[in-house]
């Protein structure tokens, strides 16, 4: 039987990521081959006519799945009949922290409905290590990300395995007579030609191409919300910007990346994994960083 469609709401749809998003999401790439989709499109006034073209290029592309847009500049409009827009995914930076005003805003959402993207920091870990293993990304997985989506986010490998054709193993073992497996360990351990490309790599792209990497942050949008929808395979988990709950010794209350499973819509922070001193300091100082920028959101609000 067929599916009903699903309405998908996207915001700064006339933007660049929102641009590359929306036909990614009309292809089936966020839901599946099979889940029809009606595109809700919206962007600001002075980007009126910017999001009528894209609106026009959607059609054109006669995407099978693509069963309605709506283009508007109008609020209410856009959320009318939504059904992916209270799974809240922020993309836009500082996006940890964007997410937690949004939460100060929008208190009848459920804070286990307010996530950030962190996707595109793990999806350029796992690029990073399968190309210095010679494996398909996809055999590559649980990296972590902890904390900001800033240059003080973690990204931990210590968990890491890849599938080669002797079999899943770690990544340590993997990289165990290569020097190069400090900078696995953690990335940060090594000021080298790895570290720095996985770093700075969103600094590269908008040198080479004048704009900011928007394709692979939509694409990482996309696994995001996919697996928090469709769920995690079994045995693996993602990162993703998160409502903290103590867990780790992360303080309660900030949004922070974590490492997570997914189940019919619903994620859970992966617990038990034991953190080692060097982990625990980068941690740490990404956590204070996202407390400083709590505070200084709640001063202003404050004042309002």
């Amino acid at each position: 039987m067929p599916k009903d469609a699903v309405r998908i709401l996207v915001t700064g749809a006339a933007g660049q990521i929102g641009y590359a998003l929306a036909p990614m999401i009309a292809r089936g790439i966020m839901l599946g081959p099979e889940q029809p989709v009606i595109l809700h499109l919206l962007d600001i006034q002075p980007l009126a006519e910017s999001l009528k073209g894209v609106r026009m290029e959607l059609i054109d592309a006669a995407f099978p799945l693509l069963q309605g847009i709506l283009a508007t500049t109008d609020v209410n409009e856009a959320c009318k009949g939504v059904n992916i827009a209270v799974m809240i995914l922020v993309v836009a930076n500082p996006a940890n922290t964007n997410a937690l005003i949004f939460k100060e805003f929008a208190p009848s959402i459920p804070v286990k409905n307010i996530t950030c993207l962190t996707r595109l920091d793990l999806n350029r870990a796992l690029s990073h290590i399968s190309e210095r293993l010679n494996v398909d990304v996809r055999d590559v997985k649980n990296v972590i990300i902890w904390g900001n989506h800033s240059s003080t986010q973690y990204p931990d490998a210590n968990y890491a395995t890849a599938t080669t054709d002797s079999g899943e193993k770690s990544v340590r073992e993997l990289v165990a007579d290569d020097p190069w497996r400090y900078v696995v360990y953690c990335f940060y351990r090594i000021d080298s030609e790895y570290i720095n490309s996985v770093r700075e790599r969103g600094a590269e792209i908008i040198k080479a191409r004048k704009l900011s990497s928007a394709l692979s942050a939509a694409s990482a949008a996309c696994d995001h919300v996919h697996d928090w929808i469709i769920g995690t395979a079994k045995g693996t988990w993602v990162s993703m910007g998160v409502y903290s709950d103590g867990s780790y010794g992360i303080q309660p209350g900030i949004i922070y990346s974590f490492p997570v499973t997914c189940q019919k819509g619903e994620w859970s922070i992966v617990q038990g994994l034991k953190i080692n001193e060097f982990s625990r300091e980068k941690m740490d100082t990404s956590m204070k960083e996202l407390t400083r920028e709590e505070s200084l959101v709640y001063s202003c609000l404050n004042q309002t």
